[in-house]
């Protein structure tokens, strides 16, 4: 089920159908899944071809320091998520962390920050990291306690992190730190660490059913200049924040790539593979099945384009854009398992494109907020909604 169909839909400008077109071009000449045993090899070679072909520009903001625009394009991220992750999963995987982990330094770096980091990240000559989880801090990211400790023009770190994309691999990570302003998400700091900083090591390499650099990350007196932190002290929640907003609508249009390309992977078994004298296409049990798919990519794409495209109007998002990534993901999840059982035994031999794409989706539904915190927001906001404005003179 193309992506194609959805461009005609007024969320776009043709400018967004030409980048759509022209990155799914680039896709079919230039991506293969058949990376090999050498993730982190891979994702590297994923990242400088990214950033060769200009694909990466749009992860980044300020056109002085590499970016395609002045800030990151919604539309555009999502457009890129869809058409990558319906090709090649990894390659998904490499530029979306490539705007993630730069997310900050692009909303609320210094000059110096911005200059030193953001025209490699776009080239695709330095891989950048999002240092945010902890073993107790994940969805609950004001209960971090990795602390930073400030001495002069020096600030000290120390403590874990883990679940972090491009551990292990990453010229630059975005570290969040505790460091004690005020109680709560109000005393955490943003922090810019180059790899082999003394007192920074990576603890472990950590393995997924979808294999894709991952590490937990030691400090243990790591120093770091002060003028690496990004933004004021105090401000690194709220960093944070808008950081995942701006690429959390992104999440959902990589479900919808692999939830797309699941449902190309359906037709084309259903419409081949003979049963009792007839297709499997010929059952009404598979037809009726095919149309929930599809209803249910529809319905996701709706809501992903909807709340991406009322971010570059610049207005809020935040239930909008959770009801994405919830509907996406959760959908992608369905359309993928319908797809692997209509492949049968062959669906969950290893190395076919159904069984691939069934490791892939999982995490979608877990990482940058899971479903149930999805579930949370959309009701808080309506909740808010909801309540009675105070009254006049109260």
């Amino acid at each position: 089920m193309s992506l194609h169909d959805d461009l005609a839909w007024p969320f776009f400008d043709e400018r967004h159908r030409a980048l759509a077109r022209e990155l799914d071009a680039w896709c079919a000449a230039h991506l293969h899944v058949d990376h090999g045993a050498d993730v982190d090899a891979t994702c590297r070679s994923l990242v400088r071809a990214l950033g060769e072909a200009g694909w990466l520009r749009h992860a980044v903001a300020g056109t002085a320091h590499g970016g395609a625009g002045e800030a990151i394009d919604t539309r555009t991220i999502c457009l890129i998520r869809d058409t990558l992750a319906r090709h090649d999963g990894l390659a998904d995987f490499a530029f979306a962390m490539q705007g993630l982990g730069s997310g900050a330094i692009s909303l609320a770096g210094t000059p110096a920050q911005r200059a030193a980091v953001l025209p490699r990240v776009a080239r695709g000559e330095a891989i950048a990291a999002f240092a945010l989880s902890e073993p107790d801090a994940g969805s609950d990211v004001a209960a971090l306690q990795c602390a930073a400790r400030v001495e002069g023009d020096v600030a000290i770190l120390d403590g874990e992190k883990t679940w972090i994309s491009n551990g292990g691999i990453a010229d630059v990570y975005v570290v969040f730190v505790r460091t004690g302003e005020a109680p709560g998400a109000r005393g955490i700091s943003a922090f810019l660490v180059e790899a082999g900083t003394p007192g920074f090591e990576i603890a472990e390499r950590i393995d997924v059913i979808a294999p894709h650099p991952l590490a937990r990350l030691r400090f243990a007196g790591c120093r770091v200049p002060l003028a690496n932190r990004i933004g004021a002290a105090g401000e690194g929640f709220k960093i944070a924040m808008r950081t995942l907003d701006v690429f959390r609508t992104s999440v959902a249009a990589a479900a919808l790539g692999f939830a797309r390309r699941a449902l190309d992977e359906a037709l084309a078994r259903a419409t081949t593979r003979r049963m009792f004298g007839q297709t499997l296409a010929d059952f009404q049990l598979t037809q009726a099945k095919l149309a929930q798919m599809a209803t249910t990519i529809d319905s996701a794409s709706l809501l992903t384009y909807r709340a991406a495209w009322q971010r570059d109007q610049g207005r809020g998002v935040t239930k909008e854009a959770a009801m994405a990534k919830m509907a996406a993901t959760e959908g992608a999840q369905q359309v993928i398992d319908a797809a692997l059982q209509m492949w049968g035994g062959l669906g969950v031999t290893h190395g076919q494109t159904v069984e691939r794409l069934y490791r892939e989706i999982r995490a979608l539904r877990i990482y940058e907020g899971a479903t149930e915190v999805q579930q949370l927001i959309i009701a808080r906001e309506l909740l808010k909604a909801q309540a009675p404005a105070p009254k006049s003179g109260a």
